[in-house]
């Protein structure tokens, strides 16, 4: 049984005790600059309790910044893709070090989570504008779970205090920054990109609701033409804004695609012009195998990709919407239509079909209309039924 004592060391009181360390050798911890005799022994016995318990944690003055940076980025580094990697350090750096960074570890609070959630929600943005979206804290909440998560499973500290926090609700970070395409707005968009050497990637993306960095990234070895499917592969990702490729971060991302006719007409066409193009370059032309290339082959930058796409909104008498919103316009046009949400879920390659329906439900409010018809139908009889 773990044993300690107390002793007064000039005009304050001490507590000892013994913890045995990771390599086995058995070493005394002191904690002095206790003002009574009584709360010495306090502190002696909550450290006895966390020993026994295997809770107890040795004191540490390192910072929250140097375990974020020096200890748990090096330690998850080799697991996550370079586009997450840098995503977490660009959060820690613009959002979390500045604030928070040069807290102690172990002193690190709830309260100072809570607090710098708040003030991101209302102007956290670098360029003046207000306050980050719910999903981005949410984000950047997750990320500093796993961090802790680590930091307790080390023994660096006795409990993950991120979970204690409290960031915005799931609910909030719905998709209030989604808007949508009408079938008829979508077809407006289309037509005025008609003869663009793009022409096709962007209706890809519109009838597949394809990720900007898959349309990107998919190669004429990935469609199948015979059998109008494409295979989900790999996709364009920019870091510092350099292209490199990967793969799609979850399995249910690496997914078959069924083309309609329409779409598939218009890849083969753009296939023949980039045949084309690569015929005049003769040995000029950098082969990727990429269905959506520059002329000489080389991978389109993304960025250049959305602004393509905003410029050509722009003129356009429509709603202007985001690249992303044309997946967001395949999802509720589909769903709209009756496609099941399983279906739909497949397409767009979501962890779940409740992700899918969480997302979209709300933005189709005429299926719960329906939904609402449909069963008082048969519970009082359809209108002008007869009864038996």
């Amino acid at each position: 049984m773990q044993r300690g004592f107390v002793r007064k060391r000039g005009s304050t009181w001490t507590a000892y005790f013994h913890v045995i360390g990771a390599d086995g050798d058995r070493r005394q911890i002191s904690k002095g600059g206790f003002r009574t005799k009584t709360e010495a022994q306090h502190h002696l016995v909550d450290s006895l309790h966390a020993v026994q318990s295997d809770e107890y944690v040795e004191q540490s003055r390192l910072s929250f910044a140097d375990y974020l940076l020096e200890r748990w980025l090096p330690l998850v580094e080799s697991s996550l893709r370079p586009s997450t990697l840098n995503s977490y350090k660009s959060m820690l750096k613009l959002y979390v070090l500045p604030s928070l960074g040069a807290i102690q570890l172990q002193k690190l609070r709830a309260d100072d989570l809570d607090q710098l959630y708040a003030r991101l929600l209302k102007d956290g943005r670098q360029d003046g504008r207000g306050g980050l979206s719910p999903k981005t804290v949410r984000s950047l909440h997750n990320m500093l779970h796993k961090a802790l998560r680590d930091a307790e499973r080390k023994g660096l500290v006795s409990r993950n205090v991120v979970s204690m926090a409290d960031p915005p609700r799931r609910s909030q970070s719905g998709s209030s920054a989604m808007r949508t395409w009408t079938p008829e707005q979508l077809r407006v968009f289309l037509a005025a990109l008609s003869g663009h050497r793009l022409e096709a990637a962007y209706l890809l993306a519109a009838t597949t609701g394809m990720r900007r960095g898959e349309v990107l990234g998919t190669r004429w070895s990935d469609l199948d033409i015979q059998h109008r499917r494409l295979a989900v592969r790999q996709t364009v990702i920019c870091l510092n804004y350099k292209i490199s490729f990967g793969t799609p971060k979850t399995a249910r991302g690496r997914r078959l695609i069924a083309l309609d006719p329409a779409t598939m007409t218009a890849l083969v066409k753009h296939l023949q012009e980039q045949e084309a193009e690569r015929t005049v370059l003769e040995g000029g032309f950098e082969d990727h195998n990429l269905c959506f290339a520059k002329i000489d082959g080389s991978p389109i930058h993304p960025d250049y990709f959305s602004q393509l796409f905003d410029r050509t909104v722009a003129r356009l008498p429509i709603p202007r919407i985001r690249l992303h919103d044309l997946r967001h316009t395949h999802a509720t046009i589909g769903l709209a239509a009756g496609i099941p949400p399983k279906v739909m879920s497949d397409r767009l390659g979501h962890s779940t079909v409740a992700f899918t329906q969480d997302i979209y439900m709300h933005a189709i409010p005429r299926l719960e209309d329906e939904a609402a018809e449909q069963m008082a139908d048969l519970i009082f009889g359809a209108p002008g039924s007869q009864a038996d």
